[in-house]
């Protein structure tokens, strides 16, 4: 794959020690599972409403692949679809930015303008 760009979604607990520690080793559904889960920009919306539809804020953060090197895969995972996981940590300076994302009127979490 070719994306320079993936995102991750955090509940905000979890970017405030991503932050604080400058090191991203996992939420607990990566630990149990052996890598870092991210998504595809055309794949975060549903993973918002299929993982998170109770968090508000979710935190979405954008995370610059290139610096990750060969630690990034592309895995077949929900439908099939190839989804990029991470074996290894993620380094603050891999953060190309991040957005608080809360839930619209419809439950849906409302993305930052132009995201699409």
């Amino acid at each position: 794959m070719t994306d320079l760009f993936a995102f991750k979604l955090l509940r905000p607990e979890e970017w405030t020690a991503w932050r604080e520690s400058g090191v991203f080793t996992g939420s607990p559904v990566d630990v149990a599972d052996g890598y870092i889960h991210l998504s595809a920009r055309e794949q975060v919306r549903e993973t918002a409403a299929k993982w998170f539809a109770d968090a508000d804020p979710a935190i979405l953060v954008m995370v610059d692949l290139p610096t990750l090197g060969d630690t990034v895969k592309w895995e077949p995972s929900r439908g099939g679809a190839l989804f990029p996981h991470v074996y290894g940590t993620i380094s603050r300076d891999a953060v190309a930015g991040h957005s608080k994302l809360r839930l619209g009127p419809d439950g849906k979490h409302v993305f930052p303008a132009g995201f699409d």
